[in-house]
């Protein structure tokens, strides 16, 4: 099988590389190329379209594994266009692609199209209600590829993190180590989700394909690790383990907010 992987530098693409790499064969792509360079790994802006359907008509996947998104949450309010042309062109052109080329797609969404009013974990049957330019963009995106009936499955997931890229578990370490005093919002909770886990859940999708075909296992699937936590439960957690592996020599200061206060604040509510 031949599998076309985007954002493979990412935090999520780089866990799924060699995870693939037992699946068939690989080409990576990214806007950045490694150092050093390896072999089957192609630079590619997905966003130029006609670059975009040379490397797919060229490489002619069976599969097509899209972990290229636009994250910045914050930072998308103020750039709506790129954030739709990332989280909602790009997938509805790579489906578009694969219905026509009889190809499978993998994609991979957010709990950010839910609007956080729940007083219980959302199911995929629940109507999205997303308050963000980045929640709309990636709710778009998800719209486009069921609009095209390719095959496929998209994956909901929330609070991803690793140990490279941005993530929140990289940006506590580096405040912590800088001794600054920490204010964490306490009133949002989410499960957070370990990128190898979410990599993981996508073989185990591609490994089904294989041994027992699309039918009846394709469509939009929620999985997160199955922990849940406000961020400043995260945030105890990331350094209570980090003190115990010797990461850190004390435990930072860590005040507690509520969204409303971080707002007041000009604190990024998410955190």
């Amino acid at each position: 099988m031949k599998i076309l992987l985007t954002g493979a530098a990412g935090q999520l693409g780089s866990e799924l590389l060699p995870i693939l790499s037992r699946r068939g064969s690989v080409l990576a792509t990214d806007r950045t190329v490694p150092v050093p360079e390896t072999p089957d790994w192609l630079k590619l802006d997905v966003c130029d379209g006609s670059a975009l359907e040379q490397a797919l008509s060229h490489f002619n996947p069976d599969l097509i594994v899209n972990t290229a998104a636009y994250t910045a949450v914050d930072q998308a309010e103020s750039e709506p266009e790129t954030a739709f042309k990332v989280n909602a062109e790009l997938p509805e052109r790579l489906a578009t692609w694969a219905k026509s080329n009889n190809s499978r797609l993998i994609h991979y969404s957010t709990d950010y199209i839910f609007d956080g009013e729940a007083e219980k974990p959302y199911l995929e049957s629940d109507a999205p209600h997303p308050l963000s330019v980045y929640g709309e963009s990636k709710l778009e995106g998800e719209r486009g590829i069921t609009a095209t009936a390719c095959e496929h499955v998209t994956l909901r997931t929330s609070w991803v993190y690793s140990s490279h890229g941005k993530n929140f578990v990289l940006t506590m370490l580096d405040l912590a180590r800088k001794g600054l005093s920490l204010k964490i919002v306490d009133d949002q909770q989410g499960c957070p989700t370990w990128a190898r886990s979410l990599a993981l859940a996508s073989e185990a999708v591609v490994i089904s394909w294989q041994e027992s075909g699309v039918e009846n296992r394709q469509g939009i699937f929620h999985y997160c690790d199955d922990l849940t936590l406000s961020w400043y439960g995260f945030a105890h957690e990331i350094f209570r383990c980090a003190l115990a592996a010797g990461m850190l020599d004390a435990m930072p200061e860590i005040c507690l907010l509520y969204t409303s206060d971080a707002a007041d604040e000009g604190v990024e509510v998410e955190w």
